[in-house]
């Protein structure tokens, strides 16, 4: 009890010292009403209770909405609800908005954590931003928090529009929420996309802590606590839940297994684009026991909890990204490198919807998202920017036509913040990650001086395959490579694939590079020695990078043939 009530002065004390306050520090007195022990079951119960259930429901306990014959009407609703959303509305529709999700089944240790009355853990704003969203699913999405969140803890859910232009969500949507007490509608006039919305409702949060989700979520029973103590614990944590899979045919909510299946954290790679990876074993090792929270490089940004103050503090986002994208990483960057951490709590389990593309449009989309990761490049990456716009033609044209917008006031940020550089985050925070040269030996598009054309990739049956059928394309991400120190030929675009010259054929491929994370050698098949007379020679089977026949292939060497003679231009 007094390692927590030592960790809530330090929260209170963090909370007043990044509002300027006079350092107060909160203590309980001896005649405060707050009794020693741990939460009663009681003292947790939400706003709202679930209502009875029918276990023979439409996806009961988060079981699958069960297919059967449709009428034509019907077929024509399932349809039109899946273009619009991108997920089965259809089923959704019939699927309780109360619904439980069936048998905890979190590791044994998630259900014997208790949490210390006294002092208490912080209250907290659920922020939900939503554009033309299924009713069914907005709502299911509003009642899951309002089951499962403590009453004593939920100050309020926030649903922030963002110009929504479905009927259903306007008027409508403002009345029905009226009996749900503790939920408001904010609106954005104007589609301005999702970090403005966010801003919106985070300036608007009366809770300690700003808890985020998306709306086509549904959440375990018991997933708000984890992350309130967490915070609790170390108020410069930003936190996610476990984010498991709604199907998005059935509903099914998948539910999580006492195993390795917690073992997942977040990634980028250097088109800055986040993945989820295996944790690496000195990560599983540090691990006390399955509710210690798991590190993460990066995190998917969607669903996660974080002190109000420190939020602020930290530089919230940054406001001039346009609607989304990037945003996440460029807060992951920002919170590691600033004195923060990411962490996923492994005993908060949310589910969620993943659509495989968005329903939602805006005007171009791609640039924009394409001029965020300028931005977070620009701020955070030092040198290592370089990398990504090797590899991203786009992003290139956007800074040095210096079109990303003006990136001054979060210089500023980080410079106030006192925060660290890109290398020591490559180094301490994500080690295992590959890290390319900032300015290899050389780079460009490489071209065959006796075919008059450049290397050329394309995808065949899931396979890269060299190919040269085509000239020289200046917006060509399938023609830039770099030759490393490593004495590797990497693509541009996808720098974790090289140039591979399989033992035993003469047909050159493109495979996924074996030098990678804490490597220090390349595979013998993808090394390649740039000769005095411009031929690439792979020492493994002692030929040269050849054109021949409309292919490339290895060929015995000789120094006069010119379709072995190769150029970066």
């Amino acid at each position: 009890m007094v390692k927590v009530l030592l960790h809530y002065i330090n929260y209170r004390t963090f909370v007043m010292r990044l509002r300027g306050s006079t350092l107060q520090p909160f203590v309980p007195s001896p005649n405060s009403n707050c009794p020693p022990g741990f939460y009663a079951e009681e003292e947790l119960k939400p706003h709202i209770q679930r209502p009875l259930q029918d276990p023979t429901a439409p996806g009961a306990d988060g079981k699958a909405f069960e297919p059967r014959w449709l009428t034509a009407k019907e077929r024509k609703e399932f349809d039109q609800g899946f273009i619009k959303n991108q997920f089965n509305q259809f089923a959704s529709d019939r699927v309780s908005l109360h619904r439980l999700l069936g048998k905890d089944t979190r590791h044994p240790d998630c259900l014997e954590q208790k949490f210390l009355r006294c002092p208490g853990l912080p209250t907290t704003s659920v922020i939900i931003v939503f554009h033309n969203e299924a009713w069914s699913t907005l709502l299911r999405t509003v009642y899951s928090v309002l089951h499962t969140a403590p009453a004593a803890l939920l100050t309020e859910v926030l649903l922030v529009d963002d110009a929504s232009t479905d009927v259903h969500l306007k008027t409508h949507l403002d009345n029905y929420v009226q009996q749900l007490n503790i939920v408001r509608v904010l609106r954005q006039r104007e589609r301005k996309g999702l970090i403005t919305a966010r801003l919106l409702g985070a300036q608007a949060a009366r809770g300690e802590v700003l808890t985020f989700l998306d709306s086509h979520c549904e959440c375990f029973p018991g997933w708000l606590e984890p992350l309130l103590a967490r915070i609790l614990e170390n108020p410069t944590a930003v936190v996610s839940p476990k984010i498991t899979t709604i199907n998005r045919n059935t509903l099914k909510f998948i539910k999580p297994l006492p195993t390795a299946y917690y073992y997942q954290r977040g990634k980028f790679d250097w088109m800055l684009n986040f993945g989820w990876e295996v944790i690496p074993e000195d990560e599983k090792m540090r691990r006390k026991n399955e509710t210690y929270p798991v590190r993460t490089p990066t995190f998917a940004g969607g669903l996660f909890s974080v002190s109000k103050s420190y939020f602020e503090h930290i530089g919230s986002y940054d406001d001039q990204m346009r609607f989304w994208g990037a945003e996440n990483l460029e807060m992951s960057f920002r919170v590691w490198q600033c004195g923060g951490q990411l962490e996923i709590i492994p005993c908060s389990v949310v589910g969620h919807i993943f659509r495989s593309k968005s329903p939602h449009t805006f005007t171009n989309a791609s640039s924009a998202i394409t001029r965020n990761k300028v931005r977070l490049a620009e701020v955070w990456m030092d040198d290592y920017k370089f990398v990504f716009y090797r590899g991203n033609r786009n992003a290139a044209a956007i800074f040095k036509e210096n079109s990303f917008g003006d990136v001054t006031e979060r210089r500023e940020l980080r410079k106030r913040l006192k925060c660290r550089d890109f290398s020591w985050y490559l180094k301490n925070i994500y080690p295992e990650a590959y890290v390319p040269d900032i300015r290899p030996v050389k780079h460009g598009q490489l071209n065959n001086n006796g075919w008059k054309c450049c290397l050329d990739v394309e995808k065949k049956n899931k396979k890269w395959e060299p190919i040269n059928k085509f000239k020289c394309r200046n917006n060509s991400g399938a023609q830039y490579f770099q030759y490393t120190s490593q004495q590797e030929i990497r693509l541009s675009s996808r720098i974790d694939l090289c140039l591979h010259a399989t033992a035993g054929r003469a047909l050159v491929s493109l495979e996924l590079c074996q030098l990678k994370g804490k490597s220090t050698t390349a595979a013998p098949e993808q090394v390649w020695i740039f000769t005095q007379t411009n031929q690439l020679r792979n020492p493994s089977s002692g030929k040269c990078l050849t054109v021949s026949g409309g292919s490339v292939i290895v060929a015995p060497c000789k120094s006069t043939r010119l379709s072995q003679k190769w150029a970066f231009i």
